[in-house]
């Protein structure tokens, strides 16, 4: 716990006030802070915030290109499920279950490949990675990178002021941080490279395996459908890149306990189940934080979790090797079942050989 507090970088007001209670930043401060943090002129260990944004940025044109140029309704709904449906399930498949809670194992390197580049690449592995076990040792406390308390604008312009790194780390603590991400593939600074460079990754390696993944993408979609297609896909994943930021305000409830019986069961944090998260991207976001290392998420029978089917597909085709799955024992633990639910949960506990949880129930 103590080495998650320090792992990354306090913004300039600090987490916490003088009583200990969470610092609540106005919006100058926020801004101030965001655009510090940016600024690569100051200082060269801003690069992978820079470059995030950057991206953004690039996906800008597209965007307009597609309304002001090439619009149709076909593009349009090829937009709308690549923003909301891909991009959202693939970052809860790749940056979230596997990355952060390490939900399930590839069967070798080529899937993991595979999956890793299976959309355009936006949001920096390392970036998404530490902060999100942050924000579960820490989550609606002061330290956590998007605390909901702290506003919207607080959780909005996250990635840049309150998950980087921090970038004093002691070359035990370094190793520490690298053992986070040791199962994704990133080769990592060494020491001297990180006190450079302010992160984990190598700003030439990440930028280019970032041209690679766009050059390859680019050239599909314009051999599929022409530029027509590339503008809306790109342009639609420019939207995802700056909705997937608004995500943890709305998913602990604006700052609010808007959790409700029946449906929200955990209940140390302020997280939430939502029906458009979840269909859209399988991010059931209170079943998360009950079971934050389950590959899947959607466990009543409503809860659509399409992240999940994705993972249960590469371990029927042999491209994931293992997987946990902690719909029996959410039921087990939480539900009113009926008995012959129940006795198939009871069979977990009570039978003498080990069952696996990567069992369909």
């Amino acid at each position: 716990m103590t080495f998650l507090k320090n792992v990354l970088e306090p913004p300039a007001y600090g987490w916490r006030d003088e009583c200990g209670n969470l610092t609540k930043p106005d919006s100058s401060q926020i801004l101030k802070q965001f655009f510090s943090r940016l600024n690569v002129f100051r200082t060269k260990k801003n690069w992978l915030s820079f470059t995030s944004w950057l991206l953004v940025l690039f996906l800008a044109p597209f965007l307009f290109l597609f309304i002001f140029k090439y619009f149709s309704i076909k593009g349009l709904i090829i937009a709308f499920i690549y923003s909301m449906i891909v991009m959202g399930t693939h970052g809860t498949i790749w940056h979230h279950r596997y990355c952060t809670h390490r939900a399930y194992k590839f069967s070798n390197k080529f899937w993991r490949f595979f999956t890793q580049n299976l959309t355009l690449r936006i949001i920096p592995e390392e970036i998404y990675t530490i902060s999100h076990h942050v924000h579960h040792a820490l989550s609606d406390q002061p330290g956590d990178p998007y605390n909901a308390q702290g506003g919207f604008l607080y959780c909005f312009l996250a990635d840049v002021n309150h998950q980087p790194i921090a970038r004093n780390m002691s070359e035990k603590d370094y190793d520490k941080c690298v053992n986070l991400m040791s199962h994704t593939g990133i080769k990592p600074n060494t020491y001297a490279q990180y006190k450079k460079w302010g992160s984990i990754v190598n700003p030439v390696r990440a930028i280019i395996s970032i041209i690679l993944n766009w050059g390859f993408w680019f050239t599909a979609f314009f051999l599929i459908g022409g530029p027509g297609l590339v503008c809306a896909v790109f342009g639609a994943a420019g939207v995802w890149a700056v909705g997937v930021r608004t995500f943890n305000y709305e998913g602990h409830g604006k700052g609010h306990d808007k959790r409700q019986d029946g449906i929200d069961y955990n209940r140390d944090d302020m997280s939430i189940n939502q029906i458009w998260p979840g269909y859209v991207a399988g991010e059931w976001h209170n079943n998360h934080h009950l079971f934050p290392k389950s590959a899947r998420s959607g466990f009543k029978p409503y809860q659509v979790d399409m992240a999940w089917y994705y993972i249960k597909f590469l371990s029927i085709v042999g491209a994931v090797s293992s997987y946990n799955d902690s719909k029996k024992q959410f039921y087990f633990e939480y539900c009113d079942k009926p008995n012959e639910v129940i006795s198939s949960a009871k069979s977990i506990i009570l039978s003498p050989e080990p069952v696996l949880l990567s069992e369909e129930f």
